[in-house]
């Protein structure tokens, strides 16, 4: 058990049957009254920070956390299948753990999170950026916009739908931001 002075950012914590990661925190000593500690933590499974108080040298709980290579086999009724790179160990990750899970390529190399007491899966990171080809759009024509910003749905090799410029065409590589799911520029091949 550690307490609240060994608080430091990134440290996860078991807070109310629940995991956070410190994202920030205050030592805080008032001029009257007892010290305490105020604290931003995130959510390790749904992402969302709250703000807590701790007072000062109150036990917590660490939680060790670790990240694992893992590649992106295929979707089953299971859901997603990972191989690790390193150990060929299989897991299967619900669809709920990803955050777009339409933008995983089969061979894509991706973080997955794991309670390191438990061995169970927490959250599934894939990288900032990934490359696809687009497999439809409709064509672009020249003149028909009156903004430089005229967007257009495309879909995507994997089945997934993005809005991207009309100038992006059926079979053009573009990099997709995997955060918010949308096009971030076309690749040159």
């Amino acid at each position: 058990m550690a307490t609240t002075s060994d608080i430091k950012n990134g440290l996860c914590i078991e807070h109310n049957d629940q995991l956070f990661s410190i994202v920030s925190f205050q030592h805080v000593k008032p001029g009257k009254g007892a010290a305490f500690v105020r604290t931003k933590l995130k959510n390790i499974k749904t992402g969302k920070v709250i703000e807590n108080t701790f007072n000062a040298g109150v036990k917590i709980n660490v939680v060790r956390i670790e990240r694992r290579p893992y590649q992106y086999l295929y979707k089953d009724d299971m859901g997603f299948n990972f191989m690790h790179t390193e150990t060929f160990e299989q897991v299967a990750i619900m669809p709920e753990m990803i955050e777009n899970p339409g933008l995983l390529k089969e061979g894509s190399i991706v973080e997955i999170n794991f309670h390191a007491d438990t061995e169970t899966p927490l959250t599934l990171e894939m990288p900032p950026f990934v490359e696809l080809e687009v497999t439809y759009t409709e064509p672009g024509e020249k003149g028909n916009t009156a903004t430089s910003t005229a967007l257009k749905l495309a879909t995507l090799e994997t089945g997934a739908e993005i809005m991207v410029p009309i100038f992006i065409n059926t079979g053009d590589v573009i990099k997709v931001d995997t955060r918010d799911n949308s096009y971030s520029e076309r690749v040159k091949r």
